[in-house]
């Protein structure tokens, strides 16, 4: 197809006028792309494009010599060839470049991804050549999406955190966010809350010190991530702990499901009210008073609600808050998704 793509090319060239800028065959990009991919050397492809431009210009001179063509026009013509291969040339060697670069960045980056997942893994490691300090205090985020590596260099930006960051694959970053001094915890908050990483979504661990904790913060940003998919959000672990530990232990999830919500579902609207009042109430930090303003209702009825949710389950709610919180959480992801992407939308 390149052999044929560049014949099409010289041939259409001796058409056109000098002046004509011809764009370059796309074949013949992606055939240098391919070159550089396998480590065809560069020499050899543009030797091939050498040997190709010099059948091309004997073509043509014989054709002018059979046609009586004046010496004058056949200069003119063999300068617009000339003109056009250089073009041609520099094209092909330019996105041969530009392939190998990528090729060698991707391969490093898949060294490195190798040797930071040994590292994980409790292996020991020569962390010779990697510009980060293990032994420092850290922060570990997982982020998806095209513009991921955009989203992480700017948080650490924004922290004033020294960067180790590596793709496990095109669509995914983990980012280690180190620096000697501990994270303050209101900078850190103050700084989640103004990220924004559309188009992609951001997990983040909590922060840790050594080599331990460079492990532990890792895991905990890739518990957190399902959660961070599902509600396209940024997530930080300590806000889904339990949440994180339903969604990875299937005995514990149906466990707590059959503890806390199927109690509920014996009235008369299958639970909804109780699991809606217990929501709101949650939301509004268990305060009764907040929570029957956000559901338009009284105070005294979401009193009711709750102590019949504790007659239902035969104990009170002081005593299982966050197994019901986190249950309540995994309820509604698992709605949603069972909903599909206009549930909840009234379309």
């Amino acid at each position: 197809m390149s052999v044929r793509a560049a014949v099409t090319y010289a041939l259409a060239s001796l058409e056109e006028p000098g002046s004509a800028v011809l764009p370059i065959p796309q074949a013949l990009l992606s055939q240098a792309r391919l070159a550089a991919r396998t480590d065809v050397p560069l020499d050899a492809v543009l030797r091939r494009y050498f040997a190709g431009f010099t059948l091309i210009s004997d073509f043509t001179f014989s054709e002018a010599r059979e046609a009586g063509m004046p010496t004058a026009a056949l200069q003119v013509i063999m300068r617009d060839q000339a003109v056009r291969f250089d073009r041609l040339v520099e094209a092909v060697a330019a996105d041969y470049v530009d392939e190998q670069g990528r090729t060698r960045r991707e391969g490093s980056e898949r060294k490195l991804a190798a040797r930071l997942q040994g590292l994980l893994d409790g292996e020991l490691m020569d962390l010779g050549g990697i510009d980060y300090g293990f032994e420092e205090h850290h922060l570990g985020t997982v982020c998806v999406g095209q513009d991921a590596e955009v989203a992480v260099r700017d948080l650490a930006s924004q922290l004033n955190r020294r960067l180790l960051l590596v793709r496990p694959d095109a669509e995914v970053a983990w980012a280690w966010l180190g620096g000697k001094e501990e994270l303050e915890p209101a900078e850190l908050e103050q700084t989640v809350a103004g990220v924004s990483p559309d188009p992609c979504t951001l997990a983040m661990g909590e922060p840790a010190e050594g080599l331990s904790g460079w492990r532990l913060t890792h895991r905990q940003a890739k518990a957190a991530l399902p959660i961070c998919l599902r509600r396209q959000e940024v997530v930080r672990y300590a806000e889904v702990a339990l949440l994180s530990a339903l969604m990875q232990d299937e005995l514990l999830a149906a466990s707590l499901k059959e503890i806390y919500l199927k109690p509920l579902e014996r009235s008369r609207d299958g639970g909804e009210s109780a699991r809606r009042t217990l929501r709101a109430y949650f939301a509004a930090g268990r305060n009764v008073s907040s929570a029957a303003a956000a559901l338009g209702i009284s105070r005294r009825t979401v009193a009711n609600r709750l102590r019949l949710i504790e007659e239902k389950l035969s104990r009170p709610l002081t005593a299982m808050m966050g197994e019901m919180e986190a249950v309540l959480q995994l309820d509604e992801l698992e709605s949603e998704a069972s909903a599909g992407p206009h549930g909840g939308s009234g379309l």
